[in-house]
């Protein structure tokens, strides 16, 4: 009777890790859906802001999120099938890919992480000069469209200030037509706005667009890495609970003592008679 009461026992154990795995494999499979979303989002809706950056660490990090999560929707669903099908022959595969993940989500995390640290430097040193260097210059139309885009998503007016503008190589041409500003940088776009520099007319800024792209990317960079890291660490949850479902359903040994011991009770009882 102990014996059939640990059967059932294993038995219900064998159950319940199924359909945890089977919950952890779903989180997962979201989570991977929240990672390739978090990337797309961001090379799609804010890609023009990336011509403005001196590096390509965060266009990088994006690209290794959608990667990553495109990787972990379709191994996710696998690893449901493989739950629900009880096909434990592909955990082998199923716990390599998960590692493999693992190991790109860390470097997406990290990337992000570092990146976040020397953000603040890098646009400080770089912004101010490829606004004031680039825009509206031959073969500079995609810095010249991001400016004008920075400017009036974030209600800003040159880097540090609107001051900055009147050194930059597009106020000091013809092409500006004494203006003393972008036109985008006027709270209301209309044509040649940008002659008047009056707070009325132009957006003030304290810190100027620099502080308004940091605090945007910042955000975002934590975004990154959060995600990145927390599917990762959801990962290892969902490996450790897949190695003990794999063990608790691997049938144990059948025991020849117990038969030998039999056999022998049974040749005893035959000489006895």
């Amino acid at each position: 009777m102990s014996a059939v009461y640990k059967d059932d026992q294993e038995d219900w154990l064998t159950v319940c890790l199924k359909y945890l795995l089977f919950v952890f494999n779903f989180l997962f499979w979201v989570g991977g859906a929240a990672v390739l979303g978090v990337g797309v989002w961001t090379l799609v809706e804010k890609s023009d802001y990336l011509s403005l950056l001196a590096s390509s660490t965060f266009a990088v990090s994006a690209y290794i999120l959608i990667l990553a999560g495109s990787l972990v929707v379709v191994t996710g669903f696998l690893g449901c099938c493989a739950v629900i099908r009880e096909q434990r022959s592909c955990l082998s595969t199923y716990f390599f890919c998960l590692l493999f993940i693992f190991l790109i989500e860390l470097v997406a995390g990290v990337l992000a992480y570092v990146y976040y640290q020397r953000l603040s430097e890098e646009l400080k040193q770089h912004l101010n000069q490829t606004m004031t260097e680039n825009y509206a210059q031959p073969g500079k139309e995609a810095i010249t469209l991001a400016v004008d885009r920075l400017q009036q998503d974030f209600k800003c007016c040159g880097s540090n200030n609107s001051h900055d503008w009147m050194v930059s190589a597009y106020i000091s041409s013809k092409q500006a037509e004494d203006r003393v500003v972008p036109d985008s940088c006027c709270k209301t776009i209309t044509p040649q706005c940008g002659k008047r520099d009056h707070p009325s007319n132009i957006y003030k800024v304290e810190g100027g667009c620099i502080t308004k792209l940091e605090q945007f990317l910042a955000d975002h960079l934590l975004v990154i890495g959060a995600v990145g890291i927390g599917v990762a660490c959801l990962q290892v949850l969902n490996r450790h609970t897949s190695d003990c479902w794999s063990g608790a359903s691997i049938p144990p040994p059948v025991s020849t003592s117990s038969g030998g011991e039999g056999e022998r009770e049974q040749s005893d009882m035959l000489r006895a008679a």
